[in-house]
């Protein structure tokens, strides 16, 4: 393994509150953002995500004044996405105080934005995370959703991350609709398709449910481990999980 595995927490925000669902859907409470935030450092997270999930579909930008409460209490890099659809929108959410933004729905439709933002803050500040879901009519058998997976887009999902790749964004953060939230593992082929088809680092997302799930996305290829219902209700802990990682001579951070 080149580089240390990092562990993230995702915070996933509606209405100003920690909130986790099921396949996009299912929606509970979990929490407070500052909170919850200022918990995942404490427990040795190595970098955060902070995901505003109906800032698109509400057509508005992500909420600031959440972003920068975390970010006063966040000790690791932290990322967040949600809303964000232009230059303006991401200069202000990394004014705010989040180390990186991640940016989705605007980047599929406008791709040049992808390419604006690289240009304005340096390839470093940007991740682009892409919605998937199974479809054996595509090439690579997965789909891009947008509209925080509502909307389906008729492209295959692991084009548009050699697309991606192309603007020199470093970090893709596929997220399976039919693994979120389920707690089944991760998708194990989209991660590889996507490990081997770019040079990113791919971020695994999409349904953690053990241990052993952590290992396996490792395996195919995923550099940034996140997950949310696990540690949101505590049925995995940060720290028994990057020994039970060490213990399988995982490079952790």
């Amino acid at each position: 393994m080149s580089q240390p595995i990092s562990i993230m927490p995702c915070l996933d925000m509606r209405n100003g509150r920690v909130v986790k669902g099921v396949h996009f859907v299912d929606i509970r409470d979990a929490g407070d953002p500052v909170e919850c935030a200022a918990a995942y450092c404490k427990a040795g997270a190595d970098e955060l995500a902070l995901l505003d999930i109906t800032a698109t579909v509400e057509n508005r930008g992500t909420m600031l004044d959440v972003v920068k409460r975390v970010a006063e209490v966040t000790t690791v890099p932290f990322t967040v996405g949600g809303g964000i659809s232009d230059v303006a929108s991401a200069a202000a959410v990394l004014n705010a105080g989040a180390s990186k933004i991640s940016t989705s729905s605007a980047a599929f439709r406008k791709p040049q934005i992808i390419a604006e933002m690289v240009r304005e803050f340096g390839p470093q500040k940007v991740t682009v995370a892409i919605d998937v879901d199974r479809n054996d009519a595509m090439p690579s058998g997965y789909e891009v959703y947008i509209d925080g997976g509502r909307t389906a887009t008729g492209f295959d999902a692991v084009e548009w991350a050699k697309r991606v790749d192309a603007f020199g964004v470093p970090v893709i953060l596929p997220t399976s609709k039919a693994g979120d939230g389920a707690k089944t593992g991760y998708d194990l082929p989209v991660i590889r398709a996507m490990r081997q088809a770019t040079s990113a680092q791919i971020v695994a997302s999409g349904g953690a449910g053990k241990q052993e799930h952590f290992y396996e996305a490792i395996e195919a290829g995923a550099t940034i481990l996140l997950a949310a219902s696990v540690f949101h209700f505590q049925l995995i802990g940060i720290p028994e999980l990057k020994t039970y990682l060490r213990g399988r001579g995982v490079q952790v951070r």
